[in-house]
């Protein structure tokens, strides 16, 4: 068994047709975001986070296709932030609303970091509301992948990604 499975490497160039913004402009508020290619051959999850209008959440996230990562017992990323708390999220359902799993991380000001994350260390979500009675992650039915910022963080944003995998068991870290 492989002991990773690369989702997006953006060193192999990046189509940012697959991912799309999903900001507060949804719900009447004014915060912009984009994933742009970025100089380093890396993604580049960008833009400035409002609480205008009721807003507070910018996001990006691929479009619905079925990943079964039945395989494996979490996601990895490696990224360069900006000092601020992010999430990373999946869906398990190709719908465009419903619940969602995130767990949030601290993305360290100018330095690279690689961060693992075990599928049980997703937590269910509902338009940001925990949801208590959510079935489990099931790794297998995993249809988007997205990052969030939100939690009252207004101004500009930066998220800086070089990669993004699955990882086994008996993966080292890193």
């Amino acid at each position: 068994m492989a002991q990773h499975r690369y989702l997006y490497r953006f060193e192999d160039g990046m189509d940012s047709a697959d991912w799309q913004p999903i900001d507060d402009v949804v719900m009447g508020g004014v915060s912009l975001s984009q994933l742009a290619a970025g100089a380093e051959d890396t993604g580049v999850f960008s833009g400035v986070l409002s609480l205008a209008r009721g807003g507070g959440f910018a996001s990006v996230r691929t479009r619905p296709r079925r990943l079964d990562l039945s395989a494996f017992v979490g996601l990895e990323i490696r990224v360069r932030g900006d000092g601020k708390r992010y999430q990373l999220r999946l869906r398990t359902d190709p719908g465009f609303d419903g619940v969602a799993y995130q767990v949030a991380f601290n993305a360290a000001r100018d330095a690279w970091q690689t961060l693992r994350f075990p599928f049980e260390a997703f937590s269910p979500t509902f338009r940001g509301r925990r949801v208590p009675n959510a079935p489990a992650l099931d790794p297998g039915q995993i249809h988007t992948l997205g990052f969030l910022i939100g939690d009252k963080q207004a101004g500009p944003f930066r998220l800086e990604i070089d990669w993004l995998r699955a990882y086994s068991p008996l993966a080292e870290p890193g």
